[in-house]
């Protein structure tokens, strides 16, 4: 049978509507869930401890010293000693990557090239090393080796900090978590008076009650690096006792050691989407 071009015709200008017409709703989920399935990045590999870089950052400067202790002695020794220390240890458990990283320069502009320097290497962890003092209006005098001294043996322990405004906030809070887990099974304590009104512009909040976390936002070297980032201060050297402790060659590889094993237990879990903030 014979269809005549004006019935084709016809048939064809009811079909084009048709043709326009979304796909089955089935379907479109279908080709929606494809599609997203083609663009969803891939999951985060498993932590290679031999590739894991980690910069290990000594506080302060041989110009900008920081604190000074109860014997005169100034923070950016403690520091670098330890942070030595810590980078020896990390490489010893494989992680091979561990750079120290010693900066020059005034204050200011130290912190600046330090979160640089880390942000170019495309770091994965950033650790600050320091060592703790009080404020001012907490020192007492007194005389050591015949030069006035300062101290005060009012406050002592080891503190972390970690910033809400560095973009892996969630995995640096589960690290120093552990790593303050790690000091407290030790047997060592967290400074207790950064949640005091007494500290004022240096009181923090306490995130952690039981390790001793506190938030820092104000700190260069947490808000701007890249990478996961925390700064720990190993122990008060404006404590005459905690001093000589700290000065102690079995206190840093207590340090180092609780280092060491925090960094193994963030490397095994190292999935930012597990963090929920409890470790």
């Amino acid at each position: 049978m014979k269809i005549s071009w004006r019935i084709t015709a016809a048939i064809a200008v009811w079909l084009i509507p048709l043709l326009a017409l979304p796909a089955d709703h089935g379907e479109a989920a279908v080709a929606r869930k494809a599609a997203r399935a083609r663009i969803k990045p891939p999951a985060p590999e498993a932590c290679d401890p031999r590739k894991f870089r980690i910069i290990l950052d000594v506080g302060h400067t041989s110009e900008s010293q920081g604190a000074t202790s109860a014997r005169n002695d100034v923070e950016f020794g403690f520091n670098l000693y330890l942070t030595r220390l810590i980078g020896e240890r990390l490489k010893s458990a494989g992680f091979a990557a561990t750079r120290v990283l010693v900066t020059e320069g005034k204050a200011r502009a130290s912190l600046l090239k330090r979160v640089g320097t880390a942000n170019d290497a495309h770091a994965d962890f950033f650790l600050s090393i320091h060592h703790d003092s009080v404020p001012d209006k907490m020192l007492e005098a007194w005389e050591f080796d015949g030069a006035k001294s300062y101290f005060s043996d009012r406050f002592s322990g080891h503190s972390l900090f970690v910033s809400e405004r560095n973009p892996h906030f969630a995995a640096s809070l589960a690290f120093a978590k552990l790593l303050g887990r790690e000091l407290k099974e030790q047997g060592l304590q967290y400074a207790t008076q950064y949640s005091l009104p007494l500290m004022g512009r240096y009181r923090h909040p306490l995130l952690d009650k039981d390790v001793g976390v506190y938030r820092y936002d104000g700190l260069v070297v947490l808000s701007q690096t890249r990478s996961a980032a925390v700064l720990l201060e190993a122990g008060s050297i404006i404590n005459r006792d905690e001093e000589m402790a700290m000065n102690s060659p079995a206190r840093r590889e207590l340090t180092a050691k609780a280092v060491v094993a925090a960094m193994r237990a963030y490397c095994a879990r190292n999935d930012e989407k597990n963090y929920s903030g409890a470790p």
